[in-house]
């Protein structure tokens, strides 16, 4: 979106952004310990809504416990969706809570590894997703579609990575794919791709 007064790459950093909340809607990031995270354009966190019009319950049909009520803390609506905020109130999304990458207590934002791995002229598709990590909890893994005739190691895609993430947030983790699992509309269908991390389906490079 536009910004009155802004020019040039500042310009542009605003517009790729999300916007601002609407007119009486407050939002705000929380962490994974319910701690509400500084708005400094850095710092990610789970967005949460609340406002006049923002709903506070989901309906039940038997009135007894409401649906979802794990989507609601003292009036606030968790969307799901994990983003950054800016001081002035420019919110960015950068990942959705079930597939962002948690990792030695930091997340690692799935969307923004697919994104800079497909960056690779090597690479058709790719898909990010968190694997169980005895120290750290979760670590990234990768898995790569390559571009038809094309070839690429995964140190060559990890120094592609390099200087655009910060060492700790480069996976260690890979897998050579021939096609990623999609939904019935066509995204990335993650819980397949765990589950077959999870059974041992997946031929995973570690380096």
């Amino acid at each position: 979106m536009a910004t009155p007064g802004v020019t040039g790459d500042d310009a542009w950093r605003y517009r790729n952004t999300q916007g601002r909340f609407l007119p009486g809607v407050q939002g705000r990031l929380v962490d994974d310990l319910g701690e509400v995270v500084p708005a400094d354009g850095e710092s990610q966190g789970e967005v949460q809504v609340r406002g006049p019009w923002i709903t506070g319950s989901y309906y039940s049909p038997e009135g007894a416990d409401p649906v979802g009520a794990d989507k609601f803390e003292d009036g606030w609506l968790r969307t799901g969706d994990i983003g950054k905020l800016t001081a002035d109130g420019f919110v960015t999304l950068v990942d959705r809570s079930k597939d962002v990458i948690k990792s030695g207590g930091e997340w690692i934002s799935s969307v923004e590894l697919e994104n800079e791995v497909m960056a690779h002229p090597a690479v058709l598709e790719a898909v990010a997703i968190g694997v169980p990590d005895p120290k750290w909890d979760e670590r990234p893994l990768v898995a790569v579609v390559l571009q038809p005739g094309s070839t690429v190691t995964v140190a060559e895609l990890r120094e592609h990575l390099a200087g655009k993430f910060a060492k700790w947030q480069i996976p260690d983790n890979w897998s050579f794919i021939a096609e990623v699992p999609k939904t019935s509309v066509g995204k990335f269908d993650k819980k397949v791709l765990r589950a077959q991390h999870a059974s041992g389906d997946l031929s995973v490079v570690s380096e």
